[in-house]
């Protein structure tokens, strides 16, 4: 395998850092924390849920406009792993304030409107509004709430925080000390030479990580070693190493693969990238599938947005996964490829069983394609889970059909969280077919779900109460595709 570099190689702050002995599973935290004494990013939940460990990443974004830009976003670093840092700007919160000690407008507002008690999640929440205050100027309370779910408070009651957001994003100091905003040209022509041409590995004793440049790099990679861990996002491989402790040996980290950030719209449908972030992939599903976009905002908080990829919750193959459900009962296939070639299958196909997904030895999923709504057509998904935000479902479902004058044509319904895998409920859609779009077939077609459901027991939901909320969530897109939306959306999605 060619190989370019032995070395990762980033900015953290305004240094340059290489790196030719880091472990594949060696996080970002830690490194930050215990390597270079950095300890304003702190450590709470080590899974990504609580935000304390929250930084910057920087990295050159693939713009449809522009060709490229110098795009910033919060990460978890307790679950990033130091191997998929490879040209980006990493910046933490002793990076903010000016070198004469004057504070950033956004730590001064957190000062002044008494947004800390305790202190300890203080610079997550800092970075977090940091983010915000450097892409909206005049953030709504929504925006300023969705920036912040992904980071958790025990003392303030958030309104002092949300108090602090809204008076930074006024003060924009007329001499720029923002180290983001004084560097930003600089620091792109550094991202670009620190870009690798060739494969990047990196040894440690017996572990190895490899960090290719691109599909071709990474179809030889897998070739090579076939049981190599792939590490997209790592919003759920991260907690393999912190919560289960495992160690993974190779690991190939594909977030920086160009090729795989890409989205194509066409009359046809979407063609996204497996690379392609939440976050990312946002603008285009809402405005094609307008519930497919409400959703996304649900999923994780900021940082997991930012950080997790649509193609990565396809090859991870959980039952809970959010994104398969909707893109299953859209119709959408997927692409894999290996040294081999490539080759195509509907999505549903790739989910065999629990932990198992139609991915022979070398392969990697390398893009999706979503097939465009047609005009008669309704699309709704719901996602059921114990709190509103950055929570993981009991059960997620979509729902797709088309009428011929007031009768079913065509139904597609899939549920994640009721079987072992994503899946259809095809005796759902066999009840519906060929029938009237009325109250009446849709209580017929309840009871079908047990024929194509035996959901389970856990500490999320009792089989019974997915059982029972599958069935309402049908009766809840009848009524919505009816025209009866008010009442329904006062209590949208909590279980």
């Amino acid at each position: 395998m060619a190989q370019a570099s032995d070395s990762i190689r980033f900015i953290l702050n305004d240094t340059e850092i290489a790196l030719s002995d880091v472990a594949p599973t060696a996080t970002l935290l830690d490194f930050l924390r215990l390597e270079r004494r950095l300890t304003g990013t702190k450590e709470g939940c080590a899974e990504g849920d609580c935000g304390a460990c929250t930084v910057l990443v920087g990295r050159l974004a693939i713009d449809s406009k522009d060709g490229e830009s110098l795009v910033y976003e919060t990460v978890n670093a307790c679950i990033r792993f130091v191997g998929s840092m490879n040209a980006t700007h990493v910046v933490t919160v002793e990076h903010l304030a000016g070198s004469d000690g004057t504070l950033h407008p956004v730590q001064q507002a957190m000062v002044d409107f008494h947004g800390s008690q305790c202190g300890f999640c203080t610079p997550g929440i800092v970075m977090s509004l940091y983010a915000l205050w450097l892409t909206n100027d005049n953030p709504s309370r929504a925006a300023i709430e969705k920036a912040l779910q992904g980071n958790l408070c025990r003392c303030t009651g958030y309104e002092p925080i949300l108090r602090a957001a809204e008076a930074a994003a006024k003060e924009r100091p007329a001499v720029v000390f923002d180290p983001i905003t004084r560097t930003r040209e600089a620091v792109a022509a550094r991202l670009k030479a620190l870009r690798q041409s060739e494969t990047i590995i990196v040894r440690k004793e017996e572990d190895c990580l490899i960090v290719p440049a691109d599909t071709a790099g990474l179809a030889t990679a897998l070739a090579d070693y076939p049981t190599a861990t792939i590490v997209a996002g790592a919003t759920d491989v991260g907690l393999w190493v912190t919560k289960q402790m495992r160690s993974l040996n190779p690991v190939v980290f594909i977030n920086a693969i160009p090729e795989l950030q890409r989205i194509e719209s066409s009359k046809t449908g979407l063609a996204i990238g497996a690379g392609v972030s939440y976050t990312a992939a946002f603008e285009a599903l809402a405005s094609a599938y307008p519930s497919f976009g409400r959703l996304l905002d649900r999923l994780g908080g900021e940082q997991v947005r930012n950080m997790g990829t649509i193609g990565g919750n396809i090859a991870n193959g959980s039952p809970i996964g959010d994104s398969p459900p909707p893109l299953i009962a859209l119709g959408a296939t997927v692409s894999l490829r290996s040294k081999d070639g490539t080759r195509s299958l509907p999505l549903e196909n790739f989910f065999i069983a629990y932990g198992k997904q139609d991915r022979r030895p070398g392969e990697f999923v390398e893009s999706i394609f979503v097939p465009a709504l047609a005009e008669d057509d309704r699309f709704a998904a719901y996602k059921v889970t114990k709190r509103r935000d950055e929570d993981i479902s009991a059960l997620l479902g979509a729902f797709r059909i088309s009428l011929e004058a007031d009768r079913v044509k065509t139904a597609r319904i899939a549920f994640g969280g009721m079987a072992a895998t994503p899946k259809r409920a095809k005796a759902v859609e066999a009840a519906l077919m060929r029938q009237p779009w009325t109250e009446d077939t849709v209580r017929i077609a309840q009871a079908a779900f047990e024929t194509d459901f035996q959901p389970i027991s856990d500490w999320r939901a009792t089989g019974a109460y997915r059982m029972l909320a599958a069935k309402n969530l049908l009766m809840r897109f009848f009524l919505e595709s009816m025209g009866e939306k008010a009442q329904i959306e006062r209590f949208e999605d909590v279980a």
